[in-house]
């Protein structure tokens, strides 16, 4: 059977950066020639960047996408790289080299998410995404219009049909195609963000589509983060009965190289299936001469806590980095959370550029500032103690704070002298609050709430105990000193503003409470659901109240990574002024 050596590069691209991209793509390119790959695919708009947002309503942007495309293909030629036939995703138009036609819902000079076939020095084809998300963090069908059509490109004897990630979710369609085409391999070109267990969701469908394509897949997928999204790699190849025998690693920039032994083409130019036009381009007809092919590798998967916390180490450190910060600061309290963010931060950029303040007040026990001043001497990260009383007690003289009124300002007071320390040093505020609080409203807006990045944002209580046990396991397996002091774990969550303060004071404990909002929050099930299935009326009306009243926080909160199926923000989005109330206590009246 014909064979072909394909590398799938999983690459780090920052959103805008069209120069910086295309020099990862040419490296990244002459890598994949050096291990003598015949193809080498590159990610879903792996040029631009993605998600590209309202930037592809620019057009200055797409006119540069558009251009950078072809200045790539001129230069991997220049560079002696022109043999290999490379995929990369970018922004065109519809009178571009994607589709040059007029049609309904297809209007000209209409931005697409396209894929680039690119071959000695020219761009010889381009495929168009069809299915444009417009769920969850998605809003493709805003941005761009779909394609029609099915690029199949012969590849050293072999069909190629080339489709763009949603096109992979949707059942029918290109996939269906694809089959019809009878193509010998679909590569799918991805921009597939991180959540929970997601790798699992991935492989399945992947078998799935193999089998239903009727030939071996490819999926390349980008890594690294992008604002509230952090992209995992993950990249896979199955085989026609869809068995998965190589995979990259997770979280990880680099390139895998497999080789395919696939049967000779078959497909005929030309046709159509159910409405998507099959377009064949043929690049070299004959195949490959028979050489000793390579062992394909499956890198090993994570643990559930190992993925998410390098979601969030993926997440913040490319925050920093792609927005220019040096380094971070946090107010180091000597709770879980804030142990937590402290060792994330250390894990993404290094201790050294770290910087912990510890704000005691009269409230704070002596044992919190022991726990975090040996977070500080375990991590290495700068550390400074600024006592906020002296500071506090001027704003209670001349205002009369008392109760509520006094236990928020201690909070402001700190968040004043983290942003005053922020702008003296460039420093990017990380706030420490978790998803549980924010669900509720458990913060201080203008006081613990302040930042720029808050890296547990999308993480609920007991998930923080879980990865705070799990990275000081995993520093043990290693040899190492764990980073969070075990008092920080296993004492009683307190914010420490007034005398003898627990959260449960507050709050219902975190495990009931994670439980209702699982339901509440992540699955959009109502009072009268929550009731029904066994939790107090009493209770869910209070967690409901509260998490309805903290919308508005909510909006005022920094971004933070996503790693659950539904995130604040982008995933889950309601309005502040709303009139609308569950009452679980007249659900079971009713």
């Amino acid at each position: 059977m014909p064979q072909l050596r394909v590398a799938l590069a999983q690459l780090n691209v920052t959103v805008g950066d069209v120069d910086g991209n295309l020099d990862k793509v040419v490296t990244w390119t002459r890598n994949a020639v050096d291990r003598g790959a015949h193809l080498v695919a590159f990610p879903e708009l792996a040029l631009t960047g993605y998600p590209v947002e309202d930037l592809a309503l620019r057009g200055s942007f797409v006119d540069a996408s558009q251009a950078k495309v072809h200045t790539l293909a001129e230069r991997l030629a220049a560079e002696g790289l022109g043999e290999i036939v490379v995929v990369v995703g970018y922004l065109d138009r519809a009178t571009g080299t994607a589709m040059g036609v007029d049609r309904l819902g297809r209007p000209k000079g209409s931005p697409t998410n396209s894929a680039a076939v690119i071959h000695r020095g020219k761009v010889v084809t381009s495929a168009v995404k069809h299915h444009l998300p417009n769920y969850g963090v998605f809003d493709e069908f805003r941005h761009f219009v779909p394609g029609d059509s099915l690029q199949v490109v012969r590849i050293h004897g072999i069909d190629v049909a080339l489709v763009i990630c949603e096109d992979l979710w949707q059942d029918g369609g290109p996939v269906a195609a694809t089959r019809a085409a009878g193509a010998d391999l679909l590569l799918v070109v991805n921009s597939s963000p991180y959540e929970a267990n997601k790798d699992d969701v991935r492989g399945e469908l992947v078998t799935r589509r193999a089998r239903e394509a009727g030939c071996a897949l490819a999926y390349v997928n980008l890594v690294g983060g992008q604002d509230e999204l952090v992209f995992d790699g993950d990249s896979l190849i199955a085989d026609a009965e869809g068995k998965v025998f190589a995979r990259a690693p997770q979280f990880e920039q680099g390139s895998m190289v497999v080789d395919l032994d696939l049967p000779a083409a078959t497909g005929t130019p030309g046709g159509e299936h159910e409405g998507i036009r099959i377009v064949h381009t043929v690049l070299h007809e004959d195949p490959l001469p028979a050489y000793e092919p390579i062992a394909a590798a499956v890198a090993p998967r994570l643990s559930d806590e190992a993925e998410m916390y390098g979601a969030i180490v993926t997440g913040l450190r490319d925050y920093v980095r792609k927005n220019g910060f040096k380094s971070v600061l946090l107010g180091l309290s000597g709770g879980i959370d804030s142990s937590l963010v402290a060792a994330i931060a250390c894990d993404a950029i290094g201790p050294e550029h770290v910087f912990g303040i510890s704000n005691p007040s009269v409230y704070s026990s002596e044992h919190s500032r022991d726990d975090a001043a040996e977070l500080a001497a375990r991590t290495g990260l700068n550390y400074r103690v600024v006592p906020i009383q002296p500071m506090v007690q001027p704003f209670l003289d001349t205002l009369g704070l008392t109760g509520l009124a006094e236990e928020n300002l201690q909070a402001r007071v700190r968040a004043v002298i983290w942003m005053g320390l922020s702008n003296a040093d460039g420093h990017l505020v990380l706030a420490c609050g978790n998803k549980s609080e924010l669900s509720v409203g458990y913060s201080t807006i203008y006081g613990d709430s302040v930042g720029g990045y808050a890296p547990l944002k999308d993480v609920p209580k007991t998930v923080v105990w879980r990865l705070a046990k799990w990275r000081n396991a995993d520093a043990k397996e290693r040899g190492k000193q764990p980073p969070i002091p075990e008092n920080s774990i296993v004492k009683p969550p307190s914010a420490e503003l007034r005398p003898g303060q627990v959260d449960t004071d507050s709050l219902p404990p975190y495990d009931l409470l994670d439980d209702i909002l699982d339901d509440y929050v992540e699955q959009d099930r109502g009072s009268a659901e929550l009731v029904a299935a066994g939790f107090d009326p009493e209770v869910v009306s209070k967690v409901i109240q509260l998490v309805d009243k903290a919308e508005y926080k909510r909006r005022q909160y920094p971004p933070g990574p996503k790693i659950t199926h539904k995130a604040f923000g982008r995933d889950r989005r309601l309005p502040i002024t709303n009139a609308w109330r569950e009452d679980a206590r007249k659900a079971t009246e009713s």
